[in-house]
């Protein structure tokens, strides 16, 4: 649910000025997600946002620049060392096992990363599918996916 609201958020501010918590809460709440205003500034600072000018003593929320990869690498890095239990894979599916509850979070953070090889991520509860193409790239995801959890 947290990767799909963060993706809808992500659309959001790309396709409207959004300038305040406020805003972003009833475009969300529009768009069928229910939030309250702590989870929307949870959000806020999760995405790595910031507010840029607008003109007219305003601003907007926009997606934080490309130097911003090493938070989000720290990030990833910090939750699979804390989180994954162990990875397996099938053909070009990859499947990483976490502790109860955290599936999402760690998902989110591997879509934030936006690896070339990776499609996407699908998040139960303590289970992750990811899809990577090609097939032959499944080694080389495994090994920076275990990488990771050495931390």
């Amino acid at each position: 649910m947290k990767s799909r609201r963060h993706r809808q958020i992500l659309e959001i501010i790309n396709r409207q000025i959004i300038g305040t918590q406020e805003e972003l809460a009833t475009a969300l709440k529009e768009a069928g997600f229910a939030v309250t205003q702590a989870t929307v500034s949870r959000d806020i600072r999760e995405l790595g946002l910031i507010k840029i000018p607008v003109g007219n003593n305003r601003f907007r929320y926009a997606p934080p620049v490309d130097s911003s990869l090493r938070p989000r690498e720290e990030r990833l890095k910090r939750l699979f060392r804390d989180s994954v239990q162990f990875l397996d894979y099938s053909e070009n599916l990859v499947v990483i096992k976490t502790l109860p509850g955290e599936a999402q979070g760690v998902a989110s953070a591997l879509d934030q990363s936006r690896w070339p090889e990776i499609i996407g991520t699908v998040a139960g509860d303590d289970t992750i599918l990811v899809v990577v193409k090609p097939k032959r790239l499944v080694a080389t995801v495994l090994e920076r996916l275990n990488q990771l959890s050495r931390g």
